[in-house]
């Protein structure tokens, strides 16, 4: 991936997949964009991947960000020369924004994946009690405890040594000011449930049964209840930060799952 720039951008894979659905994938908290890593070798072979990556000092709020990343999307369509379908992807923080992006421009894209959503932010009470005191703590007592968050995060056995180190890197990229600001707008995330009747994409839900950070299994159940045409994949031994985890292949579990188009699922013959 390239290196984040100074404005909310989409970063491209060193390979390129024109004549591929498009995917994009609007990621965590860190907003790096980098944590996909482990997934880019599998999906760039069915898929042309854009990641968004939200600059460290990004302070704009919930509809700033959908404006712009609707933007940016409408922009790769507008460059298409074939038509082609989107993807679109979104992990805990960008779960939310994903949902934002999707109910006021669902003509926009043809999949939904939401994984982990953070829209059960509010379900946590602990989690809100930390985030407001994160603004009173030194940098320093707030460096500390964003590493001391990581075991709620992932499950550290199931993530490659470089990959824990990745991740490790991408929560300390996030300064201070910033992660108050995300946080705070986790908490204030809202969506009227009646919008989610309109968006008949289908949608996938990825939920990780042994999420220490969130109540991802029972928020998947509550979206798929709302959703009209959503399938949930449960993953039963994976912590908040799935994605990271060596055995997790998310292009495995979208051809499982039936969830990709034709063209799509004829990319890959075989496993990855």
């Amino acid at each position: 991936m390239q290196e984040v720039k100074s404005q909310v951008c989409f970063l491209t894979p060193k390979r390129l997949n024109p004549h591929h659905s498009l995917f994009v994938f609007l990621p965590g908290m860190d907003g790096t964009g980098q944590l996909l890593r482990s997934q880019t070798a599998g999906l760039e072979a069915g898929f042309d991947i854009r990641c968004l990556a939200i600059p460290p000092d990004d302070l704009t709020n919930w509809e700033v960000l959908a404006a712009k990343v609707i933007h940016l999307i409408q922009t790769e369509i507008d460059k298409q020369t074939q038509q082609r379908a989107v993807y679109l992807c979104g992990e805990s923080f960008g779960g939310c924004l994903a949902l934002k992006v999707a109910t006021q421009a669902p003509q926009l894209f043809d999949r939904l994946i939401l994984i982990n959503p953070a829209s059960s932010f509010k379900r946590r009470p602990w989690i809100q009690w930390g985030s407001s005191l994160a603004s009173y703590l030194p940098e320093a007592w707030y460096q500390v405890s964003s590493v001391g968050l990581l075991p709620f995060l992932a499950s550290f056995g199931r993530i490659l040594p470089e990959d824990r180190h990745a991740l490790l890197e991408a929560v300390q990229s996030v300064p201070q000011r910033t992660s108050v600001w995300r946080l705070s707008l986790l908490n204030a995330f809202e969506l009227d449930d009646k919008c989610l009747d309109y968006l008949t994409q289908p949608v996938l839900l990825v939920a990780s049964a042994a999420d220490r950070l969130l109540p991802s299994l029972a928020e998947a159940k509550r979206l798929a209840a709302l959703l009209p045409n959503a399938t949930t994949v449960v993953l039963p031994d994976s912590g908040h930060a799935c994605l990271l985890e060596a055995d997790i292949n998310l292009y495995e579990i979208m051809r499982l799952h039936n969830f990709l188009t034709h063209h799509d699922a004829s990319a890959l013959p075989t496993a990855v």
